[in-house]
């Protein structure tokens, strides 16, 4: 008897579910179900009628339905997520209903009306790391319908998916810009961050107040609130608000609520620590700013040999009280990691106070002995092991300790341990990214800066390298989607944010844009940023504008020479170098350097004849041979 063949075809399949629905049905089923059949009623199944689309099943908590066309699909799920908010505001102590939405363009079998196989269940997958409110798509559907759609398609990585044995890259939806530029920048206000409480769950966890009397202490106090944020961050269905934010509450007595409002986030954590001899005292609340109810408080008081066990309970009452939906692999992802041993740990938090500050050598450079001290009592540490690394990272770039082939070698050697003891840990792919691009092997650079932000999907340090690498890579679209979520996650956001934006701006050829950012900068740490900013000026037609700001560079550095800012600076595009090193951005630089030269003015051909002869010809020469770059290191 024959065997009876599978019917196939190639279809658009987009899944749906409902989040945080058995809490909702927990709180009012009744009113849950009336609210949803009214949903389907009045927008989606008027949008799935009108996008040709065909509802293939009905869950208590989602749909699956089959199109013909991705672009239909992807139409269909922005007005869905566009129009559901205003049908469902929620109101009277309940929430609004929101959706995931995925979406796969792939080969599906049909059976009895339903249909099965790997493009359903990608569609599946992908739905479940979309966020709250939000719409993701696979590579697959992305590449039918960039162009086609009315929205900005953002890479957001590959992803490890449950039961699907490669990695699928995904593509999120930015459903309010509806496919515009960003709004434009001001010196003041450089780019939109987060206004208002996030679609997923939000947390600031501010700084734990140091309660034992001691100013030495703080750093452990630190280290214990750094510690928290690296892991919460972790986590794709929370958003966390980037340390570097969260601390300028440090040492201030603030509202909560106004610290909330200011972060834009729903919830917050807050607490203070107590150190004596082996003892340790933490109390810890957590707080949401809308009412101001406290959700949870705990006090622990325990040796402090249980300071990594209490860390552990901490997070996991987090994760649990705010309902973050886990995907594959966080769960171990919740347990702290950095390490087991209390002296290392000490050693580490004193080495991490340095880590934050500035990267000059005074000031960042005495976070190396500390970290050395602490990878020696624990040389299994991965964390500790990714952070030696980018030390070196730093050395080679900089050129503080080492020359740049042993920084280089140093810094590799301790990525790689990093990667052989934990094989998902997010800042040894940081570190290994940048340790690629340094040596020039960009398609791996960006390989781990991408795989860095999977695992940190919260950090904004991961992106903010991840567009630094991109940006150097040749990728500058995805880089200025990286480094405007640093901008979301850490409203307060560093000034050298501003430089990786500008530089993203304009190697997008959004040079306004670029210059505006470069202004920020500028006025944020004086003097920042001017290089860059002199290229954007001549990009953008105000010769004027640009040579007054290389008068002010080289009036501030006398010993300023593009020789030694190029061997910073790292750059794959060789025609984009070259169009960045022609003759009249380097005339820019030329002009200023003679009229500092004392005597009488010189004209043009004189001008001329220097960068014809002189020694910036021979600088001209050197930018080719090096490089030019997309960081903004001013």
């Amino acid at each position: 008897m024959a065997e009876e063949r599978l019917h196939r075809r190639l279809a658009a399949i987009l899944a749906a579910d409902v989040v945080g629905y058995s809490r909702l049905m927990g709180i009012d089923e009744a009113g849950t179900l009336a609210r949803l059949k009214a949903l389907r009623r009045d927008l989606i199944d008027p949008q799935i009628a009108a996008h040709s689309g065909r509802i293939v099943k009905l869950m208590g908590d989602g749909v699956l339905v089959e199109f013909g066309s991705a672009v239909d699909a992807v139409a269909c799920a922005i007005e869905i997520q566009k129009h559901v908010r205003e049908r469902d505001p929620g109101g009277a102590g309940a929430d609004p209903i929101q959706f995931r939405i995925g979406i796969n363009v792939g080969d599906i079998i049909i059976e009895d009306g339903d249909i099965f196989g790997d493009g359903v269940n990608i569609a599946a997958r992908i739905e479940s790391v979309a966020a709250p409110g939000g719409v993701s798509l696979s590579e697959d559907a992305w590449r039918q319908v960039q162009g086609k759609v009315p929205a900005k398609l953002v890479d957001d990585g590959e992803h490890s998916l449950k039961n699907i044995a490669h990695l699928v890259r995904v593509y999120r939806v930015e459903l309010g810009s509806e496919g515009t530029a960003p709004p434009a920048a001001t010196a003041s206000q450089p780019v939109a961050t987060v206004s208002s409480v996030a679609a997923k769950p939000s947390i600031a966890v501010l700084p734990f107040q140091n309660m034992s009397g001691d100013p030495e202490q703080d750093y452990f106090c630190d280290g214990l609130v750094e510690d928290i944020i690296t892991t919460l961050s972790k986590l794709s269905g929370l958003q966390v608000i980037a340390r570097n934010s969260s601390f300028v509450y440090k040492g201030r007595s603030v509202d909560v609520r106004d610290a909330a409002k200011q972060l834009g986030v729903r919830y917050v954590l807050e607490g203070s620590v107590r150190k004596s001899g082996n003892r340790i005292r933490i109390t810890a609340q957590l707080i949401d700013a809308k009412d101001g109810a406290h959700l949870w408080a705990e006090r622990y008081d325990r040796a402090i040999d249980d300071i990594f066990a209490i860390q552990d309970e901490i997070t996991l009452v987090l994760a649990t009280e705010l309902q973050v939906k886990l995907i594959e692999g966080e769960q171990a992802r919740l347990r702290y990691t950095t390490t087991t041993n209390v002296e290392a740990w000490t050693y580490w938090v004193q080495g991490l106070s340095h880590f934050r500050q500035p990267v000059t050598k005074e000031k960042f450079g005495p976070a190396r002995p500390c970290l050395e001290k602490a990878l020696a009592l624990d040389p299994t540490s991965a964390p500790l092991n990714a952070m030696l690394g980018f030390v070196h990272y730093v050395d080679a770039r900089f050129g503080w300790w080492d020359d740049r082939k042993t920084a280089l070698g140093k810094a590799r050697a301790y990525a790689d341990r990093a990667l052989e003891l934990d094989p998902e840990n997010a800042d040894a792919y940081t570190t290994s990214s940048l340790v690629f691009m340094l040596r020039e092997r960009y398609d791996e650079a960006v390989v781990d800066a991408r795989k860095a932000v999977q695992l940190a999907p919260g950090s904004a340090d991961a992106a903010t390298f991840a567009c630094f690498v991109l940006a150097s890579s040749g990728y500058p679209e995805e880089a200025l989607a990286q480094i405007e979520r640093a901008m979301n996650l850490s409203p307060n956001y560093p000034a050298n944010y501003l430089g990786h934006l500008g530089n993203a701006y304009r190697l997008t050829g959004k040079i306004e844009e670029a210059v505006t950012a470069f202004k920020a900068y500028d006025a944020r740490s004086p003097g920042s940023g001017l290089t860059d900013l002199v290229i954007a000026y001549m990009e953008n037609s105000q010769p004027d504008e640009a040579k007054q700001t290389a008068k002010r560079l080289l009036a501030a550095r006398r010993d300023f020479t593009i020789t030694s800012w190029l061997k910073t600076q790292f750059r794959r595009d060789a025609v984009r170098l070259e169009a960045d090193t022609a003759s009249d951005g380097l005339r820019v630089f030329a002009s200023s350097w003679m009229s500092l030269i004392p005597g009488p003015q010189k004209d043009d051909s004189f001008l001329d004849s220097q960068i014809r002869t002189s020694q910036i010809q021979a600088l001209a020469n050197e930018e080719v041979r090096h490089g030019k770059s997309n960081c903004a290191a001013g």
